[in-house]
């Protein structure tokens, strides 16, 4: 458990097998559920033997038991106050170094985007970025997106209800899952298949991470 102003947070870390991780890549889950999602699962299985140690945080509001998430800024304080004790804390020495890199999913990335400077890290990855409510595009989001100050990746379900991939403005470096809703779900018919979409965004993800 972490303690955040806003409650008891937790971390669970994807460690590198050996040695010392290249890189760290710290992920917050969505408003509609936790660090269970596949893409947060996928990239905790995968990318640990490539290289890079994940860590799955499990915001205050969860571990409580809400089913509601907090406004943004009690969310990003509570994010702040993890990644400062994952830096101070013994137990997690040299895990965010020698660069973080922080992400999440849906409501988790725009936490991310806000914050991916004020916490040092250096590039941020946006999973299932909630563009504007669905069937509200008047409602942007998209200045959060575009106010990182760090390189950024968004992987975007084709069927994203929340914000299609063409929907993102020019320049946006983005990774399309074709067939895929907003949780990543493909149709059971789909050519690609789950576990097809899942490799494509893990196998994504480590692509822009080699070249950062």
């Amino acid at each position: 458990m972490i303690e955040t102003p806003g409650g008891p947070a937790s971390a669970e870390v994807f460690a590198v097998s050996k040695g010392k991780p290249k890189r760290t890549l710290v992920l917050g889950h969505g408003a509609g559920g936790g660090t269970g999602a596949r893409d947060l699962q996928a990239l905790a299985q995968a990318l640990p033997a490539r290289g890079t140690s994940v860590v799955l945080v499990e915001q205050p509001w969860r571990l409580a038991g809400r089913k509601v998430a907090g406004p943004p800024p009690t969310l990003d304080v509570a994010w702040i106050a993890v990644l400062e004790e994952l830096r101070r804390a013994p137990q997690f020495t040299g895990l965010l170094s020698p660069s973080l890199i922080v992400g999440g999913r849906s409501a988790g990335a725009r936490v991310a985007c806000r914050t991916a400077t004020t916490v040092g890290a250096v590039a941020c990855l946006a999973l299932s970025f909630p563009l504007h409510p669905p069937g509200r595009p008047e409602r942007s989001r998209v200045d959060e997106l575009l106010g990182t100050g760090v390189p950024t990746l968004v992987v975007q379900g084709e069927r994203d209800s929340f914000g299609g991939p063409p929907e993102f403005p020019p320049g946006t470096e983005i990774a399309e899952v074709p067939g895929a809703d907003h949780g990543f779900k493909v149709p059971a018919r789909a050519e690609l298949g789950q576990a097809g979409a899942l490799a494509l965004i893990t196998d994504a993800v480590m692509e822009w991470i080699s070249a950062l």
